[in-house]
């Protein structure tokens, strides 16, 4: 990576963390993605409950299959065989150790957006598992909330629209049109602003590219 844009992410994580830490919520830095992975299975203890949303930067370190492969208790939505099983699974993650997730965006000063189509995302970083650890890389940092939703929504937004294969508007034109279409995944925003508990919300900050 490019020695500039290695600065440029070192000091804006700086500055991050101590938008989080005001915040009530816990920042850490890692300039690779397996800086990640170590620092993320320093939080989990052994013996840990986990579940997980839709968070391609956990599959992108690695974390999803070391917690598979770990001593952990996973629970897994997608491996479920029937529409019960699914929710029962849904359900059960509810009360996990561990929550992992990414985010769709994120401002300078430590405020976590999310837009979510089923909501079960947004409502576990809302509430619920005991911990919620973020893996956000650099590239979705933005300036404020404004900015940041318009990521969410013109970024993000369009590409996993297209990574399930949506018939949404922005998965045929790569571009928000704030439709109402039945397989709109902008159904639920959250935006995280503050953590009413301490020790809840961490998040790593990655240097390298990842998610959407």
């Amino acid at each position: 990576m490019n020695e500039n844009i290695i600065k440029r992410n070192t000091l804006l994580a700086q500055k991050v963390i101590k938008g989080l830490e005001s915040r009530n919520m816990t920042g850490y830095y890692a300039e690779t993605k397996e800086e990640a992975l170590k620092k993320a299975l320093e939080l989990i203890p052994e013996g840990s409950v986990v579940t997980m949303g839709g968070a391609m930067s956990a599959h992108e370190i690695g974390l999803v299959e070391a917690v598979k492969k770990g001593n952990y208790r996973f629970i897994e939505r997608e491996g479920a065989k029937t529409p019960e099983e699914k929710r029962a699974a849904m359900l059960a993650g509810y009360d996990a150790d561990f929550f992992l997730s990414s985010a769709n965006a994120m401002t300078e000063d430590g405020i976590l957006v999310n837009i979510d189509g089923n909501s079960n995302r947004v409502s576990m970083i809302a509430q619920g598992p005991k911990h919620v650890l973020f893996i956000v890389s650099m590239n979705k940092i933005c300036p404020d909330v404004d900015s940041a939703m318009k990521r969410a929504r013109s970024v993000a937004a369009p590409i996993n629209a297209q990574r399930f294969g949506l018939n949404t508007p922005c998965a045929k034109t790569g571009s928000c049109m704030n439709c109402k279409s039945p397989d709109t995944i902008c159904c639920q925003f959250l935006i995280t602003r503050f953590s009413r508990h301490a020790d809840r919300i961490h998040v790593i900050l990655v240097g390298e590219e990842l998610g959407f």
